[in-house]
């Protein structure tokens, strides 16, 4: 067991070594939209956790390996609304089979809106639309105490007549402690390759990112609390306002090294109120850093949500706060489909 714990760290460090060159952040790839949270839960734990179990299907966007036996015949209906009129809808599914294992299935949606279309001397032609889309299959096993995972994306990306397309995958790994309430996870998403691109040109990197990440919970505490580091491949991952210096390489906006590595962490808990109700909230440093202005925050960074169970329906709702021009919302509502649908016996 122990030789099988060397092979897979040594074999994660090296795909992340492998994708070393790919990993740009900052608008410098394409298909950002992949890392939007698909549930309210994800949300609240800051937008990175890889490590946090539930039987919320939406959880096996973060990492494949989250997906478990708990989610069986889970569905998971998530819409989140950000500024303007951007929105992104996303339902997502889990069955355990007895034969062929833990399976899941997602679908999400993002629209931009509509444009005014306009011709060179800026005349108005019509209205113009811009959307992403993600269809994914998920399969996970679990060889204890390990859970090991795999997701398979298509994602088309499309600017009014213009269209592109790319395949990825996400790798993901989850140990659980046999005695406490104790999870590790690692996970290598968007690994994938461009298939088509926008006008011709060529191909872009895809938002590659090596993430791990530990979940405890204490004995006698009712609350969960979780820590993750994001884009492991790369260290500097600040961002230089080129109109303030005029050049990436300017040393006037030279972060601090504790600035470098805090902008890799995301912090997140939960506190369990009840087996019905539940509090969450979260604090990512690199949204922070990256979308406060000079003078204001305006709680970039931070997220709140909460979770509560009716019968058969659970409901999570979440605001995240991006910047002081506003937030965005979160409502995921996931049920057990056998339990809504099930006949009603007679007396």
């Amino acid at each position: 067991m122990q030789l099988i714990k060397v092979k897979a760290i040594l074999i994660f460090f090296f795909l992340i070594n492998a994708f070393r060159a790919e990993a740009q952040i900052g608008g410098r790839h394409t298909f950002d939209f992949l890392d939007l949270q698909a549930g309210a839960r994800l949300a609240a734990l800051g937008g990175v956790n890889l490590s946090s179990p539930s039987s919320d299907a939406t959880m096996m966007q973060a990492n494949p390996a989250l997906l478990q036996s708990g989610m069986q015949k889970h569905l998971a209906l998530s819409y989140s609304d950000y500024l303007a009129d951007i929105s992104l809808s996303s339902v997502f599914y889990a069955i355990d089979h007895t034969k062929y294992g833990q399976w899941g299935a997602g679908v999400q949606y993002l629209s931009y809106g509509d444009f005014t279309q306009t011709d060179p001397t800026g005349q108005a032609t019509g209205t113009f639309s811009v959307h992403d889309y993600v269809v994914s299959v998920t399969h996970a096993s679990v060889i204890k105490p390990f859970t090991l995972g795999a997701t398979l994306k298509f994602a088309l990306s499309g600017i009014a007549e213009y269209k592109s397309s790319a395949a990825l995958i996400d790798l993901g790994g989850v140990y659980k402690h046999s005695d406490k309430d104790f999870y590790v996870g690692l996970v290598l998403k968007n690994i994938g390759y461009q298939i088509k691109t926008f006008a011709g040109g060529p191909r872009e990197s895809m938002p590659f990112d090596a993430q791990i990440g530990m979940t405890y919970k204490p004995e006698h505490m009712p609350l969960q609390f979780s820590i993750t580091a994001h884009h492991l491949q790369q260290f500097d991952i600040s961002y230089q306002d080129t109109t303030q210096t005029g050049s990436f390489n300017s040393g006037s906006q030279q972060k601090t090294f504790g600035d470098k590595l805090a902008r890799h962490f995301v912090v997140g808990g939960q506190f369990i109120l009840s087996k019905n109700f539940s509090v969450m909230l979260g604090y990512n440093h690199l949204r922070n850093r990256e979308l406060r202005l000079e003078t204001k925050a305006g709680g970039a960074g931070f997220s709140l949500g909460t979770a509560i169970r009716i019968k058969a329906f659970e409901l999570a709702f979440t605001r995240a706060y991006y910047h002081v021009a506003g937030a965005s919302n979160t409502l995921t509502v996931v049920t057990q489909v056998s339990q809504v649908f099930r006949k009603k016996s007679r007396v």
